[in-house]
């Protein structure tokens, strides 16, 4: 078997364009949310923005992130309010204004917005990220924001008001990096989200975004596309219960992604990159079992004789599972 063919094929067949008019669903609802924000809020919000995967042209079709931040000024809830406050406001309105259309739910740092399925049984959900600027009328100037956690986020304890970033320097980020490797680094963000859907992990897109990225910087991350994939794969698992290793956020050198995750998510995570290189070293074709193509995009055989991409016809194999640490 062909690995890089395979995982060429992967890629492609993940590819959003292929789901324009699911694509277009998402951004009408983002647009919707959006200007129900605007209006509700009015003066006390600079412009939301998205800050998804598609946003950073990291998407793949069978999960779009649209993230939709939205910074507040500084007093909106009052010279004494909280960012729970703030958090809780706008779930409140969030609830009020879509509790027929839609399931309201409080996350981690977010407000998740699942629409209802539609005529054609798609679901669309977007996340509102609340934000609050340090100081008043700073933001227009440093984009910095601070969070609310609702609930326990890795190391960053339920109900803090710690979290500080810029949201905006790390969309940059990565759009800046992805831009000058593309082979690099766009193509193995795609895989491992491909991998986390697939597997229903529920590592954050940045986190894989940024793990990527640091082994691009530490590695030889070179050769076939399988090659600079298990390059990673491996970085990954050698890298994440290191004590002390850090995946800075470019929107506040003091935050380590790594606190996103308790220590027993760093091991598991660990045990899954050993697991996966372990089963493919055993046998190529369990590379399809964790990188497998949309079959909704599959092309025919002839198809993929016109454009000399023919693919292994071989069944799915599911490897056993395999226990570490």
């Amino acid at each position: 078997m062909d690995k890089s063919k395979h995982l060429e094929s992967v890629i492609k067949t993940h590819q959003i364009t292929k789901e324009e008019n699911l694509l277009k669903k998402f951004k009408g609802k983002n647009s919707e949310v959006k200007e129900s924000l605007e209006r509700n809020y009015g003066i006390k919000i600079y412009s939301p923005f998205n800050s998804g995967s598609y946003a950073k042209n990291t998407a793949i079709n069978t999960r779009f992130d649209f993230d939709l931040v939205c910074p507040f000024t500084r007093n909106a809830f009052g010279s004494n309010g909280t960012l729970k406050n703030m958090y809780e406001d706008v779930f409140d309105f969030l609830q009020k204004e879509y509790r027929d259309l839609a399931t309201v739910k409080r996350q981690k740092v977010s407000i998740g917005i699942e629409f209802y399925a539609d005529e054609d049984g798609d679901i669309i959900k977007i996340d509102v990220v609340p934000g609050r600027e340090f100081n008043v009328d700073q933001y227009k100037d440093d984009q910095n924001l601070n969070l609310y956690v609702y609930k326990q986020y890795g190391l960053f304890a339920e109900g803090s008001d710690r979290l500080k970033t810029n949201i905006e320097a790390q969309k940059a980020h990565v759009i800046d990096r992805v831009a000058s490797e593309k082979e690099k680094i766009r193509k193995i963000v795609r895989l491992l989200k491909i991998w986390k859907v697939e597997s229903n992990k529920k590592y954050k897109s940045f986190f894989l975004e940024l793990f990527v990225i640091k082994a691009v910087d530490k590695e030889d991350v070179s050769g076939s596309l399988w090659q600079k994939l298990e390059t990673v794969l491996m970085y990954i698992r050698d890298n994440c219960t290191t004590e002390g290793f850090k995946l800075t956020d470019p929107g506040n050198s003091s935050n380590n992604l790594m606190d996103t995750l308790e220590d027993f998510e760093k091991v598991n995570l660990k045990n899954e990159m050993s697991n996966m290189l372990t089963q493919i070293e055993y046998k190529d074709e369990n590379l399809k079992y964790y990188f497998p193509e949309n079959q909704k995009f599959v092309e025919t055989e002839e198809e993929k004789e016109q454009y000399n991409s023919k693919q292994s016809a071989s069944p799915l194999y599911v490897p056993p599972k395999v226990n570490f640490g």
